[in-house]
């Protein structure tokens, strides 16, 4: 088995949902990032990338199918080099990198692209085909930006909830309060703002037309204004509101992965070691708790413990959902391993991207603060989990 190594990671801004980004494609948004991550190899002999694997997590529209296919030939690769599209709702990028990091880890490849991308304005309305012709009645227009649609009658109900109603039971069922979660979304707020005025995401985050900066960062949050908001998805006892939750995004990413041998292709020394992978499941609407086992296995795995782990990349999908992981982990919630340079609820979630975000922003961060160990985890609809460890083989902590 070879050893896999990310060495560069780049992504669009994350815009909110027909904001700077919507007159953007999702496959224009992929290809961006591609043709960006190239320029910074302007030695790179094209022909040496073995593969391109993006993850999305809608496919119904301008994604054509298989938008890693659609943004390698956009980018203006040679036509000679495949692409795959794999989807794992929110967590499908990070689930690219895993495909990439299994056939480089088995020799197949040295060099793969990997990344995601996902235009929630864009996402299309869709309508199912009659079962038979010429039908009397009406038929739904069903709108594809997130969620379940065209739901199979056998599936349980309690299964197919809204993602946020899905989280109000989470709540229920760990006794979150309203103030934790309206304290982790500021702070994530915050967090955000801080590293951007920090120059963290100058190397990270590539423009796209005059578009420079994550969109729906409010770094004015507080607890406070936090708690004035009304909640979403239960009039009464709910607590889930637009301000604890990550809003819809447009954005993409891409992360370049490759064996020992690609740093002389690359011209460039890798961020990290993929040290290993977990992916787990459990009941669909209590997906908030799923990137508990996942990292926990990925850990096992990697023969460590959360002490050795120096920083947390955790997909902010709703504080409740980030604070039952983080209890479950014995995990402070300001603790600063995790999401130190702000996460999805400041930053944004684009579904198929996030993956590739969390992965890029944790290798930055390792090298950054010169520590070891790293986790990225992402929870994921209809009850999933992923998550990966890396390495900062450099660190002399």
């Amino acid at each position: 088995m070879q050893q896999v190594y990310v060495y560069d990671a780049v992504r669009t801004p994350f815009a909110k949902l027909g904001g700077a980004l919507a007159k953007v494609r999702p496959d224009d948004l992929a290809a961006t990032v591609i043709t960006k991550l190239l320029q910074r190899y302007p030695n790179l002999d094209h022909t040496k990338i073995n593969d391109v694997v993006f993850g999305n997590a809608n496919g119904a529209g301008e994604e054509n199918r298989n938008v890693a296919r659609m943004a390698t030939l956009l980018a203006g690769l040679p036509a000679s080099i495949p692409g795959v599209t794999v989807n794992r709702l929110c967590g499908s990028s990070l689930d690219a990198a895993f495909h990439a990091s299994y056939s480089i880890g088995a020799g197949d490849n040295d060099l793969v692209i990997t990344g995601g991308t996902e235009s929630m304005s864009r996402a299309p309305y869709v309508v199912p085909k009659p079962e038979r012709a010429y039908p009397a009645g009406h038929s739904q227009m069903v709108s594809t930006t997130l969620g379940w649609r065209l739901v199979n009658p056998k599936m349980p109900a309690e299964y197919t909830v809204s993602l946020g109603e899905a989280t109000e039971q989470l709540v229920e069922k760990h006794g979150v309060s309203r103030e934790r979660q309206d304290q982790f979304a500021a702070q994530s707020h915050q967090r955000a703002h801080a590293a951007w005025e920090a120059g963290h995401y100058d190397n990270l985050v590539v423009a796209v037309d005059d578009v420079t900066r994550d969109e729906t960062i409010r770094p004015e949050s507080t607890p406070e204004t936090l708690a004035g908001l009304r909640t979403v998805f239960r009039k009464d006892n709910g607590t889930v509101t637009a301000g604890n939750a990550s809003p819809m995004n447009d954005g993409a990413g891409v992360v370049l992965m490759g064996s020992a041998a690609a740093a002389e292709t690359l011209g460039a020394d890798p961020l990290v070691r993929v040290v290993s992978r977990g992916a787990a499941a459990n009941e669909p609407q209590y997906f908030g708790e799923a990137p508990v086992p996942a990292a926990n296995l990925a850990l096992e795995r990697a023969g460590i413990t959360w002490d050795q782990v120096g920083a947390i990349e955790l997909n902010e999908a709703f504080a409740a959902q980030v604070i039952v992981n983080l209890d479950s982990w014995g995990i402070a919630l300001d603790d600063e391993r995790v999401n130190a340079w702000g996460g999805a609820i400041a930053l944004g979630h684009p579904l198929g991207a996030s993956g590739s975000r969390v992965l890029g922003t944790l290798a930055r961060r390792l090298k950054a603060e010169n520590r070891r160990w790293g986790v990225a985890a992402l929870c994921v609809g209809v009850g999933q989990g992923v998550a990966m460890v890396v390495e900062n083989e450099d660190a002399t902590e």
